[in-house]
């Protein structure tokens, strides 16, 4: 992105804005949103959680086929099953790791499983009739990643409220489909860790302080065509 950054305030433009104080707060919670690890473990209020997951169900959805499917998981051998799960998914990552990045991956904590107040496996139901296939037909995949833009909405309405979430993504997606007993055309997408985080969250990701990996310029990401 080469050009200059310009100012706007809404007021020449006829449709609905937010005035820069929203703006800057809205920037403030993209920047401190942290994918958590670290949980209290004090419960999360049954108000957050269900406006949380109002407005993620808001969230854009291909054909307006709304495919997400949340199942907060509650049963003990439900969870076990799945700590199990990224146990062995986890050696195996560890394995597969480059030689020398295999000593700091494992001191890396890639999970809240033992200590998240409410956890939450998210499907995405590639089988669904609503919206009527409109849009996925050529891009079925789609429907997946119309999941993940509600997982994304939550995780902020969450952060909102200073409660934190932790996407966990080494696990098996069949023994995890298994666990929860769902229907064959369900695609499991994403189990998430939810409570509130033991420290507060820097805007540097963990894994860059680390030294994991760094944030990439956006110029090496995005150029005009």
């Amino acid at each position: 992105m080469t050009r200059a950054r310009e100012h706007f305030d809404g007021a020449d433009f006829p449709i609905d804005s937010f005035d820069v104080d929203f703006r800057e707060q809205l920037a403030a919670l993209v920047r401190r949103r942290r994918d958590v690890r670290r949980f209290r473990p004090d419960p999360v209020p049954e108000a957050i959680l269900e406006e949380a997951l109002r407005l993620a169900h808001l969230a854009p959805s291909v054909g307006f086929s709304q495919p997400w499917r949340f199942l907060l998981v509650e049963d003990e051998a439900k969870r076990a099953a799945a700590m199990a799960s990224f146990r062995r998914a986890n050696a195996a990552a560890l394995e597969q790791t480059a030689p020398e990045d295999r000593a700091l991956y494992a001191r890396l904590k890639l999970e809240g499983l033992r200590e998240a107040p409410v956890q939450m496996a998210v499907f995405c139901d590639e089988e669904t009739h609503t919206g009527r296939g409109l849009g996925a037909r050529t891009m079925p995949e789609t429907r997946a990643y119309s999941t993940v833009c509600a997982i994304h909405t939550l995780w902020l309405a969450l952060r909102a409220h200073g409660v934190g979430l932790g996407w966990v993504s080494i696990l098996e997606p069949e023994e995890i489909a298994r666990i929860c007993a769902v229907p064959e055309g369900w695609r499991f997408v994403a189990w998430l860790c939810i409570g509130w985080p033991q420290e507060a969250r820097a805007e540097t990701p963990e894994l860059e302080r680390l030294g994991w990996e760094r944030r990439l310029p956006l110029e090496k990401l995005c150029r005009r065509i």
